[in-house]
Formats: C-alpha cells, sequence, structure tokens
C-alpha cells in the first residue's frame, strides 16, 4: 500500500478534469510538489484516463463542460466497477446548495467552490487519498484473510479426510477384504449419486455437496467390523446361525460409534448423518429382508440404499476364501435377480446404466483381489 504522508516515496495519482486551461494550470502548480498529476479536458477523455492502468487516486471534476457535464461523468464514472472506488471532488463555481445535494448524490465524496482555497483543497486532497489507502489497505486484507481462510479451510478438509481413511482402513485390515475395497466404494457410491442426481425421487437428496459427503463418508461403512471378534471375522469357513447373528451387529457397532461423534460434539451434521445410515443400514434390502432393522423399500435412507449396490458389487469382483473372484459381466448378471428384491430399481438401473464406469473404478483401484475383467469393456 502507498502511504499517504506527503513524503511518499511514489506520489499518489489526482486527475484533473477541466476544460479551462487557466484552472488547469492553476492545479496542477498547486498538486505537483505533492501528487503525480493527469489531465483531461472533457468528460470522455476523464472516463478514457481513470479506466487506463494506472488508475487515477482522486478526480478533481469540474461540472460545466461541454458535450458531457460533470454531474454525468460522475454518474458514468460510479457505474463502471472499473472506476466506481475513485473518489470525485467536484470543483466548481456552482455555489447553490441543490448543486452541491445534486454532486454528492452522485457520488462525490466532496464538494469546493471556486475560487479556490489553497490550503482547503490541498487538505481535502489530502484526507480523501488518506481514505481511499485506507480502504484500500483494508480491502487487500480482507483478500488476504479470505485466502488464508480457504487455505486453512482447504488442509482442514484434508487432515479430515486423511483420518477417515485411516479409520476406515484401520476396520478393513482386521478383516479378509483387504485391499482398496474402501477407495473402490467410496467411488461407486459417488458415480451412483451422479447418475441418480436429476431423477425426481432423488434430487432432493442428492445436492452437489452432498455427493461429496457421501463420497466422504462411504469409506466408514463398514467401522464396525472393529467390534466383531476375529474368531468369527476371520473364520476361513462358513459361518453358523449364531456366529452370523454376531456378524450382522457390526451395522450397530458403526451406528453406535458415530453416534458417539455426534454426542462428543454436540449434534450431528450432513457427513456424520450419512456415515452413520450408511454404516446402520447397507445390508438392508429393499423387501425388507435385510439387517438388522429389516427396513423396506423408501424407508431405507437414500445413502445406505447406494452404498447396498456398491459393497454387493465389490463383493462379487472379488476373492474371498468362500468364493472366487467374478467376473464383471457375471457380477451384473448376478445382481439383477436382486432388483427389485435386494436393490431399489432406480438405483439398479442407474448401476446398469452406468456399469463401464463401475468397471473403469475396479481397474483403476485393482487390487490382487480383484477381477474387474478389463476386457469385457472393449
Amino acid at each position: 500500500m502507498t502511504s499517504p504522508e506527503y513524503g511518499a516515496a511514489e506520489k499518489q495519482t489526482v486527475l484533473i478534469v477541466d476544460d479551462t486551461p487557466e484552472n488547469i494550470s492553476l492545479l496542477s502548480s498547486l498538486l505537483r510538489d505533492r501528487y503525480r498529476t493527469k489531465v483531461a479536458t472533457n468528460g470522455f477523455k476523464a472516463l478514457e484516463v481513470a479506466a487506463g492502468s494506472p488508475s487515477p487516486d482522486l478526480i478533481l471534476l469540474d461540472i460545466m463542460m461541454p458535450e458531457m457535464d460533470g454531474y454525468e461523468t460522475c454518474q458514468r464514472l460510479k457505474q463502471n466497477p472499473a472506476t466506481a472506488d475513485i473518489p470525485v471532488i467536484f470543483l466548481t463555481a456552482r455555489s447553490q446548495v441543490e448543486d452541491e445535494e445534486l454532486g454528492l448524490k452522485m457520488g462525490a465524496v466532496d464538494y469546493i467552490t471556486k475560487p479556490i482555497s489553497p490550503p482547503v483543497l490541498l487538505a481535502r486532497v489530502n484526507t480523501h487519498i488518506s481514505l481511499r489507502s485506507a480502504q484500500q489497505f483494508l480491502k487487500d486484507q480482507n483478500k488476504h484473510l479470505e485466502h488464508l481462510v480457504v487455505d486453512r479451510t482447504s488442509q482442514l478438509a484434508k487432515m479430515q479426510d486423511a483420518t477417515i481413511l485411516a479409520m476406515a482402513s484401520l476396520a478393513e485390515t482386521r478383516d479378509n477384504e483387504t485391499g482398496n475395497h474402501i477407495r473402490r466404494t467410496q467411488n461407486y457410491v459417488a458415480a451412483l449419486a451422479r447418475a441418480l442426481q436429476y431423477h425426481p425421487r432423488f434430487d432432493a437428496v442428492l445436492t452437489d455437496e452432498n455427493i461429496d459427503l457421501l463420497y466422504k463418508s462411504a469409506p466408514l461403512h463398514d467401522i464396525g467390523k472393529v467390534g466383531v471378534p476375529d474368531r468369527i471375522l476371520l473364520k476361513p469357513g462358513p459361518l453358523d446361525d449364531e456366529e452370523w447373528e454376531i456378524m450382522k451387529l457390526h451395522t450397530v457397532y458403526g451406528r453406535d460409534t458415530i453416534i458417539q461423534v455426534e454426542k462428543q460434539l454436540g449434534g450431528s451434521n450432513t457427513f456424520l448423518t450419512f456415515a452413520r445410515e450408511i454404516a446402520h443400514y447397507h445390508q438392508e434390502k429393499w423387501d425388507g429382508s435385510g439387517y438388522p432393522d429389516g427396513l423396506v423399500g423408501d424407508a431405507i435412507p437414500v445413502s445406505a440404499r447406494l452404498m447396498a449396490v456398491a459393497d454387493v458389487y465389490d463383493a462379487l469382483i472379488s476373492r474371498r476364501v468362500y468364493k472366487p473372484a467374478f467376473p464383471h459381466a457375471k457380477a451384473v448378471e448376478m445382481m439383477q435377480k436382486g432388483r427389485g428384491t435386494h436393490f431399489d430399481p432406480d438405483v439398479f438401473d442407474a448401476f446398469v446404466a452406468i456399469e463401464h464406469e463401475f468397471l473403469a473404478i475396479a481397474d483403476r483401484f485393482r487390487d490382487e483381489e480383484t477381477t474387474p475383467d478389463v476386457e469385457a469393456a472393449a
């Protein structure tokens, strides 16, 4: 910021707008020791100079000029975003109160009548240039603070995302479902959400902001598996009925974990709501045969319905101790039987419509446990 003091290394610029050579000469001689001056002899030239670079720090504007008077010139200056902030002082022989009132209404910061008093002119010019310098400084500071806030917010968001992935990965390391499962499923969920974003059944939920939050919350879908004993979670063979009932509780454990976070925060937010819904209800089925609550149809949150498709697809294309990794086409064929029973029909139809995206995601985040069958995409 340039200092407003008279001894500043770089002089501020005053634009003198007057059609009388004697007035221009007088004003220039009064100002030249303290300011750099520019001259315009009519309103049109004044608009051109003011919009140039660098712009003047203040404009001294006569009113009585041919073609475009000072009032209209001032009005046009204030209508142009590039010149609207430049302070204008009317300098005129028109001394009626209504003339001054009109000038101030046009946006001028001051009104000085002729004949000019040099000390008054210099004092007022200095005052308004100093005020503008202070305003510019505050504006620059605000922009700097805004950039800092954006930068810090971005850093915080990245830290939060990394923490979420670390928590989700911790749960995955206790399970046979290792590798990039959480990366694949969160991208499946986001792709499905985008495909359904403008569907009348889903558009209220699937806003751009919410899709981003769904993407971030999806990795927590199996966080409740941390509470399942190793003898069940890592059992190499089929689970018996009692063990299966314990395994089902991972949905409840996940829900309860996120509820505890909400209590610690003193409330919830959209991200935690999605995370809680997905963890609790991603094993529910459209016909009510799922768990833990046996919800039916639209009673199942949209977030959980998206995750249901994503989770089953990834389980089918991934190798497990109890099954091979099925090719993409076979996985889609097998899931077709669940349309309207396991899966929301509209969500499943969206999955079929963008199955090539699922295949691409599976290939991008593939590991030894998956067989996305890339050749099938050709």
